[in-house]
């Protein structure tokens, strides 16, 4: 008897402490061209977020994180590889991630991590609804994804290892949430940690197909649009706004079941619930919409992180300069984990847990290819500059383009560059500039240069003809835009 007192008591203890020591989940919630300005706890006082709003209140807020290059496809594979995108190739969208890659999925399965990924891809490069084999998932295992649609209310998707194409029930946001909400409970009584993201196309344009539910909080609400939107651009720009609105709400209803789920399953202390977007939105400023370019609308993206083990509940706002490929090494630095040395990024895990103090005071925004709804036609334009805690600082193969004092010029309507008033400033970031382009080892060429380079094909608009054939001229059986048929 005394005997068995005594291995129940071991037993009791080893299941106690190894509960005590489990690592860390990573729930990865990416939403698509969300930007950073059009959130609630912001100052956004029309767009409604209330469950992001107390997530933040929660949460370490890294409101100056940055996307480096500001468009899908790189951002995504910056940020599972932790490179810069001349390092990993994907620089334009519709091209493929190398499936060798070391990523951050193969990083935690390695580490006994269960893997998962739910929704948009964008990362293989061989047609938008075509199915993406188990080879080229980059270490994810659990999967239900597309490469890549805009049409979230005939979403379509390939589970498991099956080739065949299934279609989620409803707005997918919701849908996919639904699905994350299963995994979760499924993983409530696990032992073992997992990493999961799901990835949400919206609010991406089109802008009108949330559902009616949400579209009408903004029938007849009085849109506030920011300061630099020409005047020409505003009727289009409250239409647009109404219908992003209505995206970004149902996202939060989302958002706030999935992280009421991990309360409910005792799961919430020890996940990392990370919420961000690819990118931003222009949204009508500068007289621009989508993405690429270099202002704040563009690059300035939401970073909530949550970690209630590591950093309580309550709420704080951080500084640091967090930059795409900062993500991989940040995360897996919180998780006790070595940083594989393919990675380029920043662990800023130390200095997120005042062990260390922040020593970044730049970092890199570039275009190395303009395409797609920024081409050429429309002042597409390389580029290559760094952003810090104040200045934006820009070059195009021409010279310096850009300068923006972002404290005192908000929305960055007033163009510095070359100005007497900013000649140190400017002098100090083009040597720093040079700097980081000398590390990253990067001779600014023209796009096509890179272009060459990677073997890609592209069209007349300098874009990969992702509807009709591959990045490498392969015909694309499975043909799809990724939007709607009638919206082109």
């Amino acid at each position: 008897m005394k005997k068995q007192l005594l291995l129940f008591l071991s037993l009791l203890g080893y299941f106690s402490l190894h509960a005590q020591s489990k690592k860390p989940n990573i729930l990865y919630i990416l939403v698509d061209q969300w930007r950073a300005q059009s959130i609630g706890y912001a100052g956004d006082q029309v767009v409604k977020t209330p469950h992001l709003d107390q997530l933040e209140k929660e949460s370490l807020n890294l409101r100056r994180a940055i996307s480096g290059m500001p468009v899908c496809s790189p951002h995504r594979a910056s940020l599972i590889t932790g490179q810069y995108p001349l390092t990993h190739g994907v620089f334009m969208n519709d091209v493929l991630l190398d499936s060798n890659s070391t990523t951050i999925a193969k990083s935690y399965k390695q580490a006994g991590y269960q893997t998962a990924y739910i929704g948009k891809w964008h990362m293989d490069g061989h047609g938008r609804s075509s199915y993406i084999p188990v080879t080229r998932r980059q270490g994810f295992d659990y999967w239900k994804a597309l490469e890549c649609t805009h049409d979230y209310n005939h979403s379509e998707y390939y589970s498991g290892d099956s080739p065949v194409k299934k279609t989620w029930e409803s707005y997918d946001a919701i849908a996919q949430s639904e699905d994350v909400v299963k995994y979760l409970k499924a993983q409530s009584n696990s032992s073992q940690p997992f990493m999961l993201f799901i990835s949400i196309g919206s609010p991406h344009d089109p802008y009108q197909t949330a559902p009616e539910k949400y579209r009408k909080m903004y029938e007849n609400v009085t849109i506030k649009l920011r300061d630099n939107v020409p005047p020409e651009n505003r009727e289009k720009a409250i239409k647009d706004a109404r219908g992003y609105y209505a995206h970004m709400t149902a996202i939060d209803d989302c958002v706030g079941q999935m992280w009421q789920t991990l309360k409910d399953q005792g799961l919430d202390e020890n996940t990392i619930l990370v919420f961000s977007s690819d990118h931003g939105d222009l949204l009508g400023s500068h007289g621009a919409w989508n993405k690429q370019q270099p202002y704040e609308e563009s690059i300035r993206v939401p970073f909530l992180l949550h970690y209630p083990k590591a950093f309580g509940r309550k709420g704080k706002k951080v500084d640091v300069l967090l930059n795409t490929p900062d993500i991989m090494p940040t995360l897996l630095g919180l998780t006790h984990m070595k940083v594989p040395k393919t990675v380029e990024g920043h662990d800023f895990s130390s200095v997120l847990k005042a062990k260390k103090k922040d020593n970044v005071k730049y970092t890199l925004i570039s275009c190395v290819q303009p395409f797609g709804q920024w081409p050429r036609a429309k002042g597409g334009r390389e580029y290559r500059g760094l952003v810090s805690d104040r200045y934006t600082y820009v070059k195009d193969l021409q010279g310096p383009w850009l300068m923006f004092d972002n404290k005192n010029d908000p929305f960055q309507t007033t163009n510095l560059v070359n100005q007497a008033s900013v000649k140190g400033i400017q002098s100090q970031m083009e040597k720093a500039l040079q700097a980081e382009l000398k590390k990253r080892k990067d001779e600014f060429h023209s796009g096509l240069y890179y272009v060459k380079q990677w073997n890609y094909l592209i069209d007349e608009t300098e874009t990969v003809p992702y509807q009709k054939v591959n990045y490498q001229g392969i015909p694309i059986k499975d043909l799809s835009t990724g939007y709607p048929q009638n919206i082109k």
